[in-house]
């Protein structure tokens, strides 16, 4: 149902420097690319993630309780492209770990312009 979701940054540049190697390490690059909007994923495949210049103009905000999920396929992945954020500039939103009794494994982290994401994988 989900195509892609698109964040809001101040810098283009900044982000694409923060997403190219998520996105790398999730097997997938760029699909989408303008002056003021770049989308990583797959053509026809699951959804995306896109990073956008605010259209009105406006400085880009965080939605308060908005969050990404990408799916990882293993334990290791989860830790791999939590270390990558960080790297990239990315803040700890809470490190990898089993989050509950249903085998559910996650790793949260923030972008550079505060978007908050994590990457899991459901056991």
């Amino acid at each position: 149902m989900i195509g892609y979701v698109t964040l809001g940054v101040a810098d283009l540049e900044r982000a694409a420097k923060f997403y190219d190697p998520i996105a790398k390490e999730l097997g997938t690059g760029r699909m989408m690319e303008f002056d003021t909007f770049i989308a990583w994923g797959t053509p026809d495949g699951p959804a995306g993630v896109a990073a956008t210049l605010p259209f009105d103009g406006n400085p880009a905000s965080v939605g308060n309780g908005t969050m990404v999920a990408l799916q990882a396929k293993d334990i290791e992945q989860v830790k791999r492209l939590y270390e990558i954020a960080l790297a990239n500039g990315g803040t700890d939103e809470g490190p990898p770990g089993p989050r509950g009794d249903s085998g559910f494994y996650a790793a949260y982290f923030r972008d550079p312009d505060g978007n908050k994401l994590n990457a899991f994988i459901m056991g």
